[in-house]
């Protein structure tokens, strides 16, 4: 094989009932691949799931996700079980399903160097919000980053413009993806992480080194992964819709929801289909 596939999972791969809306969740046959406190919580189109399948047991699909190790084992991610997944957004690399101590390691380094500490950011941050009303929850992630669950139509506009400042002056980064604001130390990237697990596969032979790199995600915190890949595509919803983000290796979806997921794996076998048929191409006589 000559692809690796990186993609986020939660609105690129896999959806709430919320984020497909009604209608859409009535028409795309759903399948639930994730279920908490008892209850269905995402899922996926079947047809979604049938090809997500598939790529999986031709090339090499890493799942990279901002969940922490615990809230991604909660998924039944078609393909699996996956060699390597990268969650924590980048924070953590599981190695067939056993969290890596070297990639740990590496990133307790990282952080401890690079910017505040996370007992700093997120004192600096519970002295920003108010003890009742627009924000909800306040998490910690893995004891890596923090982020806040909010109802975005009673945020004050000046609350992320004045967080993202101080995130920089420090070496973290904030953004915001629906009712989540992030705070993430800039040390802590889903590139990194899928670059060491490329460099891995590379070295065991799974992967050629002239192999290319497909990946997909919707927020602020993949945009580093999207421009680490030979190609790229994004769903025409989410932060980085929000934005207008583009890249000149960035194709965008035309659906939204979850037949924007299922858009992307279309796309994503067209691109390894390409690739696969030009690597077997006799050379000419």
């Amino acid at each position: 094989m000559s692809t690796l596939i990186a993609t986020d999972l939660d609105r690129t791969m896999i959806y709430s009932r919320n984020a497909m809306g009604e209608k859409q969740f009535a028409n795309v046959d759903p399948v639930c691949v994730e279920i908490y406190d008892d209850a269905p919580l995402s899922y996926m189109a079947r047809a979604a799931l049938t090809r997500l399948t598939s790529l999986a047991q031709q090339v090499s699909v890493v799942p990279t996700t901002t969940r922490t190790p615990a809230q991604f084992t909660r998924i039944n991610l078609p393909g699996g079980p996956f060699r390597f997944v990268v969650t924590s957004n980048g924070g953590a690399i599981l190695a067939d399903g056993v969290r890596d101590p070297q990639w740990d390691s590496h990133i307790a380094a990282r952080t401890a160097a690079d910017g505040a500490s996370l007992a700093e950011v997120t004192s600096a941050l519970r002295a920003r919000i108010p003890t009742d009303g627009w924000v909800r929850k306040m998490r910690i992630a893995d004891d890596l980053f923090c982020y806040l669950v909010v109802e975005p139509d009673e945020q004050p506009a000046d609350f992320l413009p004045d967080w993202q400042e101080y995130c920089a002056a420090h070496g973290w980064s904030a953004s915001q993806q629906g009712r989540k604001i992030y705070a993430v130390p800039l040390a802590v990237t889903k590139s990194a992480a899928v670059d060491e697990v490329r460099r891995r596969l590379v070295a065991d032979g799974t992967l050629p080194a002239d192999h290319i790199m497909l990946a997909a995600g919707d927020g602020w915190l993949d945009n580093d992964l999207l421009l680490c890949a030979d190609k790229a595509i994004r769903p025409c919803h989410g932060e980085l819709e929000s934005l207008g983000w583009q890249a000149p290796n960035l194709t965008v979806t035309a659906q939204s929801g979850a037949l924007a997921g299922l858009e992307i794996l279309e796309w994503m076998n067209t691109e390894v289909l390409q690739r696969e048929y030009r690597t077997e191409e006799p050379d000419p006589v």
